[in-house]
């Protein structure tokens, strides 16, 4: 008996117990339908933090303090007062670095900002001019923060839209006034702008905050100066002027040589991070997370191919004559066992097939999801189609070996006597 032939057979025999058979085929069907659908979720998720992280600004170095120690012990990275907005002017003077096109410090905060009967708890951030261009952030209505309210302190703000939404429901914001408490202290800022909505992103809603002047807060809020007798900054945002992994690499040893002159260090008392290092970490992380979810989903298809050698086994126990009778007039160990695999390999393939097609329509479901805010588009990668296919093929043969193998090795005689 040829492979057509017993293909033939394979399938006439799924036909004749068509109950018997979907329900074989379900835990595959499951199976390959929750491995496509979770690690199209995570090429999605993958997908969309890139694309967060891209759209923060272009050619971005991130320049933050170094850790402080308590009695010995090393506290969190960024928790020493080591940056300052000096620091930061340093780096933008003209000729000082070659390889920067703008410097863009800030410091956050949070505070309970109100206005009439409205108030909100944000985050706020004290920012510079500069801010605008290099962390892509750009008002919607009204302005942004301009160098002459930085450079005369001024109490001025602009809103993000949740914000501006939270406290000004039916009203226009612009020119309104605001006031925030920082701890024990309350201010009053007039709104000046109100910024495009970016949405909800890994690093947080980039919806819920507010700018203001970093020379206010720091002046205002944060009056103290540290040793050297700068003002202390969080962040210090640099824009190179290339992509080029070159100019990059330059910049950050330039920026690390100016850095550990001013603060006379032995050992560097900062980080410079930039998009490609959160790049790599971030598709690491998510790369292992869909891995992740595809493995557990896997189980199933084990579970799946655990139910195919069940039933193939009954089937070898039902058709103990039927094999009997085709050995008495022939056939060999090797077409009975090519026979049962054949049925095996056909239940596994057809349900891959009937997973890919489920799995997919999930992921398309799933990514019209509103989760928290963010849609997150499930992304159907042939890799994974390939896999998954491939995955349930190889279980439908290893789980079918062992039945096939049963049916060749029985005795002739002995199954045409069986009842």
């Amino acid at each position: 008996m040829n492979v057509a032939e017993s293909l033939r057979v394979a399938l006439g025999s799924l036909v004749s117990n068509k109950m018997r058979s979907v329900l074989t085929m379900l835990g595959i069907i499951i199976g390959v339908g929750a491995v496509i659908a979770l690690m199209s979720i995570g090429r999605g998720a993958q997908a969309v933090i890139t694309n967060q992280i891209r759209g923060m600004g272009t050619n971005l170095l991130f320049i933050t303090p170094g850790a402080a120690r308590d009695s010995g012990a090393r506290q969190a990275q960024g928790s020493a007062p080591t940056l300052t907005y000096e620091d930061a002017v340093a780096l933008g003077e003209l000729g000082a670095v070659p390889e920067i096109a703008a410097v863009a410090p800030e410091m956050s905060s949070s505070g309970q900002v109100i206005a009439g009967a409205n108030n909100v708890n944000t985050r706020i951030t004290g920012m510079t001019a500069e801010y605008e261009d290099v962390r892509n952030f750009h008002a919607a209505s009204g302005t942004f923060i301009t160098k002459q309210s930085v450079d005369s302190k001024s109490s001025v703000a602009v809103l993000g839209s949740n914000v501006a939404n939270s406290l000004f429901p039916e009203q226009d914001p612009l020119d309104q006034s605001i006031d925030i408490s920082f701890g024990d202290r309350r201010l009053r800022f007039r709104v000046v702008g109100v910024l495009e909505s970016k949405g909800s992103q890994a690093m947080g809603n980039q919806d819920d905050l507010i700018f203001i002047p970093l020379t206010t807060l720091q002046s205002k809020v944060f009056a103290r100066r540290t040793a050297r007798g700068g003002h202390n900054v969080s962040t210090i945002n640099v824009q190179v002027t290339s992509e080029d992994p070159a100019v990059m690499a330059a910049a950050v040893q330039n920026i690390g040589n100016l850095l550990r002159e001013r603060h006379h260090a032995t050992q560097d008392d900062f980080t410079i991070q930039s998009q490609d290092d959160m790049l790599a970490t971030a598709n690491q992380i998510t790369g292992v997370m869909t891995m992740l979810l595809g493995s557990i989903a896997g189980i199933s298809l084990v579970v799946g191919g655990i139910g195919i050698m069940n039933i193939m086994l009954v089937s070898v126990t039902e058709r103990t004559r039927e094999i009997g009778i085709r050995k008495a007039v022939g056939a060999k160990r090797r077409d009975i066992l090519v026979q049962f695999l054949v049925e095996s390999v056909v239940v596994s393939v057809v349900g891959g097939a009937i997973g890919v097609l489920i799995g997919a329509g999930l992921s398309g479901l799933i990514g019209t999801l509103d989760i928290g805010g963010q849609k997150i588009p499930a992304m159907v990668a042939p890799d994974a189609i390939i896999l998954a296919f491939g995955v349930s093929t190889a279980i439908g043969v290893f789980f079918g070996i062992y039945p096939a193998s049963r049916a060749a090795r029985l005795n002739p005689i002995d199954a045409l006597r069986y009842e």
